[in-house]
C-alpha cells in the first residue's frame, strides 16, 4: 500500500480507526513513534504523520510534514459506458483506475438491464482502495445519465467503439462503449455522424474487456 486515505488528512492531529487501524496495527504491525503517509485524494500533498498513541480500537497521530507529490493520469479519458451488471463494474473499476481513466459516465442503452443501479458509495470505496495500492493521487469522477440523448446533449463530441471502426485514435478523449450484445441498429443510426473507432481483433469482446482494452490503447 502506497499511502492511507483519510478524508480529514491535512489536520494537525487525526484519530485512526476502523479498517485503517486494523491495517496499520494488525497487518503491518506499526508501533508508537513510527511515521505513516496519508492522503485525502483532493489536494496535491502527501502528509506524513507520527503515531503518538495506540489504544485498543484507535490510535492518535500528529502531522510531521507535507510535501507536493502527484501521481495522476498522463492524459484525460472519459468512458461513456452503457450499463452492465454492477458486479462486472466492481471487478473492472480497479483496472480502469490503474490505467488512468479520468471519468466514467454510466448510461442506460437499449440493451442495458434497467434493474442495474450503480452504487457510487461502493464504487468510491473500491477506487480509494485501488488508489492506495497503485499510488494514484486523485479520485476518478463518476456519474449516471438516463439515456443516450442526455449523453448527446452533454457530450456532443465523442467517439463510438464498435466493429469496423478506425484504428487511428488521435484526439480521442471521450469514448462510448456498448453493453453486452453491443449497440442496436437504432443506436448506430443515432450516432452515424460520430467518429467510429475499433480494436484490432476479430473476437467478440465482453463490454468490460472492450473498456479496459481501449483505455489501455489510449492512455498507456
Amino acid at each position: 500500500m502506497q499511502f492511507l486515505y483519510d478524508p480529514n488528512t491535512g489536520r494537525e492531529q487525526l484519530r485512526i480507526e476502523g479498517e485503517n487501524y486494523k491495517y496499520l496495527f494488525k497487518v503491518r504491525r506499526f508501533k508508537k513513534g513510527d511515521s505513516v503517509l496519508l492522503r485525502n485524494l483532493k489536494d496535491s500533498f502527501a502528509y506524513r504523520y507520527k503515531i503518538v498513541e495506540i489504544e485498543r480500537r484507535y490510535a492518535e497521530i500528529v502531522l510531521l510534514e507535507k510535501e507536493i507529490s502527484n501521481l495522476q493520469p498522463r492524459g484525460y479519458l472519459q468512458l461513456i459506458w452503457c450499463i452492465v451488471d454492477m458486479k462486472v463494474v466492481e471487478k473492472t473499476l480497479p483496472m480502469l483506475n490503474q490505467i488512468g481513466v479520468s471519468k466514467i459516465t454510466f448510461v442506460y442503452c437499449d440493451r442495458s438491464q434497467k434493474n442495474f443501479r450503480p452504487d457510487f458509495a461502493r464504487f468510491e470505496k473500491i477506487l480509494i482502495n485501488s488508489c492506495q495500492q497503485c499510488g494514484r493521487t486523485d479520485l476518478m469522477e463518476l456519474e449516471t445519465l438516463s439515456n443516450l440523448d442526455e449523453v448527446s446533449e452533454r457530450y456532443g463530441n465523442f467517439a463510438v467503439l464498435d466493429f469496423g471502426g478506425t484504428l487511428e485514435y488521435e484526439e480521442v478523449s471521450t469514448v462510448l462503449i456498448g453493453c453486452e450484445g453491443g449497440f442496436t441498429d437504432r443506436e448506430r443510426e443515432k450516432f452515424a455522424s460520430h467518429r467510429k473507432i475499433g480494436l484490432d481483433t476479430e473476437y467478440i469482446l465482453k463490454s468490460e474487456t472492450a473498456a479496459v482494452s481501449i483505455a489501455a490503447k489510449l492512455l498507456i
